[in-house]
């Protein structure tokens, strides 16, 4: 198994904070180099700062669900870490409402944020890990990807598809060497959205990080296809 990850270079998509944040500080505990994107600038100080004790991160505004703001930020990310070795696809919205409910924009804010948005980063990513020679993708998506629940139409879909994208993303590219994951949380304990309340019993944020982690360490023969975390004790 690979012990730690010095010399290599990371991305993290909405690594500002939540889930995002926590990788990005296990990543550059490991000793990679890391950049980081979030939507709002004064949470991307706010996650460069916090993060830089930890090792060399750098970070930038850019919402994935903008193409060309994707080419930016990996552009960006070239001239920082000087390659790619790693990709985290994190970066997600939730918008839970009734499908007579939903408007045309929140079904495009969802789609083009949760799904569109991980394809222009993996379209930029897979150049950069060719010329590398490898690379690992790590989606994180969620178990809503495989069970539906009312009201969560849009999100539903988005990450049936980004599982459906990550599976066939993996056989496209397996003979780069490229490595393609999806991890599938249940309840995460973080303020992603207002459908539910924080809350103790949940999955922390670095038991998610801890996965990725783990995902990683695993030696270049092995692909680790999809994994699936949900908290021990929900409520009954």
């Amino acid at each position: 198994m690979v012990n730690n990850f010095k010399g290599k270079t990371a991305i993290v998509t909405g690594g500002s904070r939540g889930i995002g944040l926590a990788i990005a500080e296990a990543l550059l505990k490991e000793g990679a180099a890391v950049a980081i994107c979030g939507r709002n600038r004064d949470h991307v100080d706010a996650a460069v700062s916090k993060l830089s004790d930890a090792g060399t991160v750098f970070g930038m505004t850019a919402d994935v669900a903008n193409a060309e703001a994707v080419t930016s930020f990996f552009t960006f990310a070239d001239q920082s870490l000087g390659g790619l070795d790693i990709l985290v696809n994190n970066a997600g919205v939730g918008i839970f409402r009734p499908v007579s409910d939903l408007s045309i924009e929140d079904w495009r804010h969802t789609l083009d944020t949760n799904l569109s948005g991980v394809f222009y980063c993996c379209r930029e990513a897979i150049p950069r890990m060719r010329h590398r020679g490898e690379g690992t993708i790590i989606n994180i998506s969620s178990l809503a990807g495989r069970n539906p629940f009312a009201g969560g139409a849009a999100y539903n879909a988005s990450k049936f598809g980004l599982n459906g994208f990550s599976e066939a993303m993996m056989l496209d590219h397996r003979y780069d060497r490229i490595r393609v994951t999806y991890v599938m949380p249940g309840s995460v304990d973080t303020d992603f959205s207002q459908r539910t309340e924080r809350a103790s019993w949940k999955i922390a944020p670095e038991d998610v990080a801890d996965m990725v982690v783990a995902v990683l360490r695993m030696p270049s023969r092995t692909t680790v296809s999809r994994v699936e975390i949900r908290p021990s004790l929900p409520p009954k």
